[in-house]
């Protein structure tokens, strides 16, 4: 009887011991960007808020560099429950819905202000369609504006023609096909090693991009044509975070508010940045020519044209919207 006493009582102070550990959530959030890129950055931040709001209760570990997924796995892991949360380029899935590729459409908002004004009309939209796949936006944050890098000069359009072209999403596999370059699809993590070996020489991407890939080592000209200025967003599992006590619940929402507005102060603050590290370490950064720049705009043109077809009646409507918010 005295050894079932015993028994019980350790039983009862195991489980006593165990409450905290049982009370504590453990996420996982896969991201596809260096540990020091200023996204991954802010994911760490937007962790840490979360773990001190909620008193440990939630703890969001960040899997930098697509360390647990490749960027295009991202969000089908997300969706089927393998990680809790997730961040990915926005238009990397344009291919699923033109929505989620409005912001590539290029010429259409060039400045940090009228991308903001830009994210504010396509929220929504995006919004319900993550919601229809059981994801919940988070927030979403900005790249610096794209330019071209290149290892020669680039003076017009056809002298793009026959370069070996970087594509990452839709609207970079059809700027390719525009000029006449050849596209390779290469994501962020791989393009340190498709410079080095060659496979790609010229393409569109951010300061920022340029700067994690080290691409002076293996190119010469960045073109700041600040064609458009795209997005990641970070979403989680609705059914994770249904499972979450309300007031955890609202701790990562009022956390996640606080990223998005951190994140959009990071990517402003670092442009001027990027483009300073790209001229210290030997790149000649130029804003494109007259006759590119000319060239560049009717490539944004038929890349409009194209995305408003695919889009329909809603895409018309969110750039309606934009453009009557004052773009």
């Amino acid at each position: 009887m005295k050894h079932m006493t015993r028994l019980t009582l350790s039983l009862a102070g195991a489980l006593l011991m165990a409450a905290p550990a049982l009370a504590q959530t453990k996420w996982n959030l896969p991201a596809a960007y260096p540990t020091d890129n200023f996204h991954t950055e802010n994911l760490n931040a937007f962790s840490k808020d979360v773990a001190d709001a909620t008193g440990g209760k939630l703890q969001i570990t960040v899997h930098a560099n697509a360390s647990l997924f490749k960027a295009p796995e991202i969000k089908r892991a997300v969706q089927t429950g393998q990680a809790q949360a997730g961040e990915v380029l926005m238009s990397l899935h344009e291919n699923e819905d033109p929505l989620y590729g409005l912001d590539v459409v290029p010429f259409l908002a060039t400045s940090f202000d009228q991308s903001k004004k830009l994210w504010d009309v396509q929220r929504p939209a995006i919004e319900k369609k993550l919601s229809g796949q059981g994801l919940m936006l988070l927030f979403a944050v900005p790249w610096p504006p794209q330019g071209i890098f290149a290892k020669k000069d680039i003076n017009t359009v056809e002298d793009l023609k026959g370069v070996k072209w970087r594509a990452y999403n839709v609207g970079t596999s059809r700027i390719a096909e525009i000029v006449g370059a050849q596209p390779v699809t290469v994501q962020a993590a791989e393009l340190p090693q498709a410079l080095a070996t060659g496979v790609v020489t010229t393409f569109m991407t951010s300061g920022a991009t340029g700067y994690d890939a080290k691409v002076w080592e293996s190119l010469t000209h960045f073109y700041d044509a600040q064609a458009w200025i795209p997005k990641n967003m970070t979403f989680i599992n609705k059914a994770a975070f249904d499972a979450l006590d309300k007031p955890v619940q609202e701790a990562l929402l009022k956390a996640a508010k606080t990223a998005e507005e951190r994140g959009w102060k990071l990517a402003q603050e670092k442009t001027k940045w990027y483009l300073e590290q790209l001229a210290k370490n030997g790149m000649k950064v130029q804003p494109p020519g007259p006759e590119l720049k000319a060239g560049l705009l009717k490539v944004g043109e038929q890349l409009t044209a194209d995305w408003l077809k695919k889009a329909g009646a809603d895409g018309q409507a969110i750039v309606d919207g934009y453009k009557k918010a004052g773009m």
